[in-house]
């Protein structure tokens, strides 16, 4: 793996960590690098568990990608739609530890996921995207419609509100608050506890209870960038 995605195996679990140094863009060379390491997670059957950098879980697509617009700004969003949707059918739990801030892409990552933990701090959780002249994405509209709370759906896509991880875990964004200084010893052990589950029929249970958000999202994937 390069500086900006770390791979590591710890007991029954996999620690991937996102450390581009910065706000942990997501970039094409990031995809690349989250993507090979899933594939090595996949490999070997263990349950990952998904960290950023302190402070600064992700702050979304690679800005200077997105300004430019036409064909590579469509290809990174088609990309970050695969890896949602990867890790909707994933085949082992991947729980994530939200370090900081998440937003745009960072929060779909929480919404792809299937548990989340959180920092108890002065962070910002949300979908942003409207706030920033951008439509949200069909695969991103049917993430929020299947994880959101009742009530938090429109206010968090149609008006981009930005919510604290205390509010974040009443939306449905997060599941669990930590400390900073526990967060990862505290997902390293939900994760143990989850190795101990049957993977094949775990990941059966999943993709049932999952089906309609994950046919709901795939024809949003195929709606928006079907060509690409």
């Amino acid at each position: 793996m390069s500086q900006s995605v770390s791979y590591r195996e710890q007991g029954n679990v996999v620690v991937i960590t996102l450390d581009d140094g910065r706000a942990n863009a997501v970039s094409p060379a990031i995809l690349t690098e989250l993507n090979a390491a899933l594939d090595q997670a996949e490999r070997v059957g263990k349950v990952v568990v998904l960290i950023g950098r302190e402070g600064k879980f992700s702050a979304g697509f690679d800005l200077n990608i997105m300004q430019q617009g036409g064909k590579a700004m469509a290809q990174l969003v088609a990309d970050g739609a695969k890896l949602s949707l990867r890790l909707l059918n994933f085949p082992v739990p991947v729980v994530v530890a939200c370090s900081g801030h998440a937003l745009a892409m960072g929060a779909l990552l929480l919404l792809s996921t299937d548990y989340r933990l959180g920092v108890d701090g002065n962070f910002k959780i949300g979908l942003n995207e409207v706030a920033i002249g951008m439509t949200m994405p069909y695969f991103g509209v049917e993430l929020a419609r299947g994880r959101l709370n009742n009530g938090y759906f429109a206010r968090a896509v149609a008006t981009a509100e930005i919510f604290t991880p205390e509010t974040a875990m009443q939306a449905g964004y997060l599941d669990q608050l930590s400390t900073s200084e526990t967060l990862l010893a505290d997902a390293l052990a939900l994760a143990e506890c989850y190795a101990k589950l049957d993977m094949t029929t775990y990941h059966a249970t999943k993709i049932r209870v999952r089906q309609g958000m994950i046919a709901a999202v795939a024809e949003g994937v195929a709606k928006e960038f079907g060509a690409i």
